[in-house]
């Protein structure tokens, strides 16, 4: 609720509502009871006991008193930069020149590499200094707080680990938010972990050269021990599945098999791992008194915690075996559902912020699941054998749970995911109990723990195996659309109610329809109704998205990494799982990668290329392997063809600019390139271009286009010019739009053009 406008207030009226509504059913409930008394009595019977099904109103106020403060208490612990917070010192004006400073302070993390191939680490401060002509300059220093995310060549990182003292030198930014539907927002990231700076560091000097010990060294011999003889990608596997993969650097292939596939959880440190270490340790110690098993069982879920890093999803795994160890060593059972709660009233009261930490919140609902919904499940598959009744009914009840906040965050859902789970269940275990056995080996005698790690292997090569066939299977994922909020609460209610209300217990199927309407009718009435042009904010490449009542046409697909990070997570959010037209055009010389990243995650009925074919051949033969495979058609394109979809009408009118014009039901749109200036000015002097109502330039060259075509709207990449230009193109008529400062710009016939950013769709808190 915290995400909720008022969200507190909307609580604690709910908890007022609650209590008046069942202080009116307890007296109902009462009057009935007292008649049925008063009947029986005259039998001479015994009376039953005066009870009532429903909760105290107290009950409920108390509730609403604390959602209140709950959202307050948020709001409170919201990460402030402090007055010498280092994101306060952060060049504003370098004249387009490049900065360097050096920022001092200790290692916070164990570096990792990124996707981009670097390394990155966090870094507290505590000094920052000024580089002047290749210079420290000392006079300069200043004394700064705050964590920075860093990032660094891949060579400067290798060696580091957390504790250590180092001086990192580059440039310092502020992290930039979303500037796409869809695309991972930066910005409130940081936030989340109490950070305002990035650094894009060059150098790295180590300040302190004695080596200390510190749990990262148990790591990295735990790691070693695992790749020794099972190489890579088993090896690194292998210590995700032990240690998760936030500790290990595991490859971003497998680690993204895992996560479509479903399976994030066996490469994420969660209560599936806890349970695996308490139950290793209960078994040996199963002999001992019950205070050395709750003495042995601490010591080994500190260890665990220390080996894993502090994550939440970890924390409250490992504070549910805590309690289960105090239930041991007083010889009392403890309730399953009370300490679950328990674990997460404390981990948000020491970080609110993890309410909205995605790890747990899918390790939190699907353990919910996991006490709830399992026992019912299993009562229900008592016509199949124990062992597969089990393997069916934990995936499916965790499945559950965890699938609207997955819908609500990714707008995916994993069709394989309960097969899978099914299926991999027994190898997970195997190799995550073999795992823990061979670290535990290494740590005593390294080549010992090699060894009993090289008997992983076939286990491993077959858990992969499944997992790459499951994953290759048609229609291994489905976008259904990213959910709202008031969706989400409504699924969840009406999964409480399944659990809670017997009623709704025998009429589960009810709600599942119910459910499943809330999800699908709106994005069904969405899709078949929503007219929108959407211009991507990626770089010197135009990107749009015409969606035309469930009709998809995409033109261009940017730079490598814009189809994995920006068309893709856009296009999968709005449920799209097909793209009916796409238009290929070469407007920075690009090689085309970015379509490769899009093809094989939403096929392409039709390619139109506009490209050139010779400077492209590897790539155009790629595109065209993956369309045969998918059954689409591929049509190369020359200058002056044109293409004609559902949605629009487009002509490539120049190949070396290059300059496409399309006709969008009322709107005509030109899109200007600018890899030849001299034509470009040839063509403007001359009057060749035509004149559109909605331009788009890179930039360099905006004034002179808009005070020649005069169009309504012009839109750049970006607004790198002097004030004195700015101020001519501001007398004309034309509105001005930068994607880099304004984000998408979207645009629909009853409406006119929105930027992403300014809507406030994503500035607005760290949700």
């Amino acid at each position: 609720m915290t995400a909720v406008p008022w969200g507190g207030v909307w609580m604690l009226l709910l908890g007022v509502l609650g209590a008046v509504v069942f202080t009116r059913i307890r007296i109902i409930s009462r009057r009935k009871k007292q008649q049925k008394v008063s009947h029986t009595l005259s039998k001479n019977k015994t009376p039953p006991p005066l009870l009532t099904a429903f909760p105290h109103p107290r009950i409920w106020l108390i509730a609403g008193v604390v959602g209140l403060v709950a959202t307050l208490y948020f709001q409170l612990r919201l990460p402030q930069a402090e007055s010498n917070d280092i994101s306060k010192f952060i060049p504003t004006d370098t004249n387009n020149q490049e900065q360097l400073l050096i920022v001092r302070g200790y290692v916070a993390s164990t570096p990792r590499v990124t996707r981009s191939q670097r390394g990155q680490f966090w870094l507290s401060a505590d000094r920052l200094d000024e580089v002047k002509n290749g210079e420290d300059k000392d006079d300069v220093s200043q004394g700064v707080t705050g964590k920075v995310y860093v990032t660094v060549p891949i060579l400067q990182a290798t060696g580091l680990y957390s504790g250590q003292q180092v001086a990192v030198t580059g440039i310092l930014y502020k992290p930039k938010p979303a500037s796409n539907p869809g695309a991972f927002d930066f910005e409130k990231y940081l936030q989340r972990q109490g950070a305002f700076a990035g650094l894009s560091g060059r150098v790295v000097n180590v300040l302190d050269k004695e080596r200390q010990w510190g749990w990262w060294e148990v790591r990295q011999k735990i790691v070693r021990s695992h790749v020794g003889w099972l190489d890579v990608p088993q090896g690194p596997l292998v210590s995700a599945m032990v240690l998760g993969s936030k500790a290990v650097d595991l490859p971003y292939d497998i680690r993204d098999l895992f996560v479509k596939a479903g399976l994030a959880h066996a490469i994420a440190a969660s209560g599936f791992h806890t349970s695996l270490v308490l139950g290793l340790v209960l078994g040996l110690t199963r002999r001992s008194s019950r205070v050395t098993q709750f003495i042995v069982g601490s010591l080994a879920l500190i260890i665990f915690l220390s080996l894993t890093g502090f994550q939440p999803s970890v924390l409250r795994a490992a504070i549910m075996g805590f309690a289960a160890l105090v239930g041991i060593g007083l010889g009392r059972r403890v309730k399953q559902l009370g300490s679950l709660l328990v674990a997460g009233v404390i981990l948000l009261l020491v970080n609110p912020m993890w309410i909205w930490d995605l790890g747990f919140g899918l390790s939190f609902l699907a353990t919910l699941g996991l006490v709830v919904t399992v026992p019912p499940l299993t009562q229900r598959l008592q016509w199949l054998p124990p062992t597969i009744a089990s393997l069916i009914a934990v995936p499916l009840a965790a499945t559950i749970w965890t699938l609207p906040l997955q819908l609500f965050t990714f707008g995916v859902v994993p069709t394989y995911s309960v097969v899978i789970n099914v299926i991999s269940t027994p190898l997970i275990i195997i190799i995550s109990i073999g795992g823990i056995i061979s670290a535990i080996a290494a740590l005593i005698l390294p080549v010992a723990g090699t060894a009993l790690a090289s008997m992983l292997h076939y286990p491993t090569g077959w858990l992969i195996n499944i997992v790459e066939f499951f994953t290759n299977l048609p229609g291994n994922s489905v976008a259904v659309g990213k959910i709202g909020i008031w969706q989400i609460l409504v699924i969840y209610a009406l999964i409480v109610l399944v659990w809670l209300v017997r009623w709704w217990q025998k009429k589960w199927w009810f709600a599942g329809l119910l459910a499943f309407c809330v999800v699908l009718l709106p994005i069904w009435h969405s899709a078949n109704s929503l007219v929108r042009i959407t211009l991507l904010a990626t770089g010197n490449e135009p990107v749009l998205v015409i969606q035309d009542r469930g009709k998809i046409t995409v033109v261009n697909s940017g730079d490598e990494g814009t189809g994995r990070f920006t068309v893709v997570p856009f296009l999968q959010k709005q449920g799209v799982n097909q793209i009916d037209w796409a238009i290929s055009t070469d407007f920075q010389a690009s090689d085309g990668n970015a379509w490769l990243e899009v093809l094989p995650k939403l096929p392409i009925k039709v390619f139109f290329d506009y490209s050139p074919p010779a400077q492209n051949a590897l790539t155009t033969r790629e595109i065209q392997q993956q369309l045969q495979k998918q059954k689409g058609l591929y049509r190369p394109l020359g200058v002056g063809q044109t293409v004609r979809t559902d949605s629009m009408v487009a002509q490539l009118i120049n190949s070396e600019l290059p300059v496409l014009q399309m006709q969008i039901r009322d709107q005509f749109w030109l899109l200007v390139g600018n890899q030849k200036p001299t034509i470009l000015r040839q063509l403007i002097e001359t009057g060749a271009l035509p004149r559109p109502q909605v331009l788009w330039c890179s930039g360099r060259y905006l004034k002179e286009l808009v005070i020649a075509l005069q169009p309504q709207v012009a839109i750049a990449s970006n607004a790198n010019l002097d004030s004195q230009d700015l101020s001519e193109l501001q007398k004309t008529k034309t509105k001005l739009f930068f994607t880099r400062r304004d984000g998408a710009i979207q645009w629909t016939p009853e409406g006119q053009f929105e930027t992403f950013i300014q809507t406030g769709e994503n500035r607005s808190s760290v949700m």
